[in-house]
């Protein structure tokens, strides 16, 4: 088994493979990726057989923070080895070795794992976790998301159905479309400035230009007050998932319960259209060390159960043998 550069590949065959993967996404294409090129020390790696066969990808860049340290990936929600199979057991094991000894011959002195979350598997594939104990990694931080199982989902709370009734009564209409970008985006920008005093990581340019590779996995969806958009989320699309990307209400939007509307009509959609999960991300700052238990248990009312996403760290310079 070797590591190659994932640009040796080419990005048509990568992003193929990719979206025939156990557990990729679009999110580990090329094609996402690419605009974050301006950001981001790219040093992804394939992963191939002695004779040359293709068994996977390591989406993975030099962390922006620690010209010391590779992460993957540090544009990505999630980054992990994305394979098709083939990567089970000691192979897995024999793959993240050699991509440790690849790094570690280049100078990099760690490297953070960040797992795929399980509901992502098309079939059971923990054998990166099993892997990561092997060689001695380190978990340095777990958040927890917030998931509806779309198959078995508990009622939602007295409240939300309440605040729900409490929309439509007020006359929220939810509508879907890319040209709700740039007034969800105005909603959010003061949310979080206002909140935490942060700009969201992606512009309404750049979300608008992402929707335009991806129409279908990536959807804006928004509640209207008076004709305004007065909350939102925008939402990526995978096969087994779909996850709120970002989520906001304005003042007026909050008083209306305009994101009861929106999420009743998402979850509704997520399911009818064969989703198993409809995640709403995590509740966590403070890099996982700090839950906001107000906002985790305002998406635990709508159904929602905990799913624990894991982080680790190994040291290239004493990772133990496998």
């Amino acid at each position: 088994m070797k590591v190659i550069a994932a640009a040796q590949v080419g990005d048509a065959a990568h992003d193929d493979f990719v979206m025939r993967a156990t557990a990729g996404t679009f999110l580990h294409t090329r094609r996402y990726r690419a605009h974050q090129d301006d950001r981001f020390r790219d040093l992804s790696l394939a992963i191939c057989s002695d004779t040359g066969a293709l068994l996977g990808f390591f989406p993975a860049a030099v962390d922006p923070q620690d010209d010391s340290r590779i992460v993957s990936h540090p544009g990505l929600t999630y980054g992990g080895i994305v394979h098709a199979g083939q990567l089970r057991g000691q192979q897995m094991i024999e793959a993240l070795a050699e991509i440790c000894r690849c790094y570690a011959d280049q100078g990099f002195r760690t490297l953070r794992y960040k797992t795929i979350p399980y509901i992502y598997d098309r079939v059971p594939a923990g054998d990166d976790l099993y892997a990561l104990f092997r060689l001695g990694a380190r978990r340095y931080r777990c958040d927890l998301l917030s998931t509806i199982d779309l198959a078995h989902r508990p009622a939602p709370s007295t409240r939300r159905r309440r605040s729900l009734r409490k929309a439509l009564k007020a006359g929220v209409k939810v509508r879907d479309g890319p040209e709700l970008v740039a007034a969800l985006w105005g909603v959010l920008e003061e949310n979080l400035a206002r909140k935490h005093g942060v700009s969201p990581v992606h512009s309404a340019a750049e979300i608008a230009h992402i929707r335009s590779i991806f129409p279908e996995h990536v959807r804006i969806v928004a509640g209207l007050v008076g004709g305004e958009v007065h909350a939102g989320v925008v939402l990526f699309v995978t096969p087994r998932v779909v996850h709120a990307q970002y989520i906001a209400s304005s003042g007026i939007g909050y008083e209306v319960a305009a994101l009861d509307a929106v999420f009743d009509h998402c979850i509704a959609s997520a399911s009818a259209d064969g989703a198993r999960y409809f995640d709403f991300g995590s509740s966590n700052e403070q890099d996982g060390r700090q839950l906001n238990d107000g906002l985790f248990q305002f998406k635990s009312e709508f159904g929602a159960g905990a799913v624990a996403h894991e982080f680790y760290e190994l040291d290239l310079r004493s990772t133990a043998s496998p």
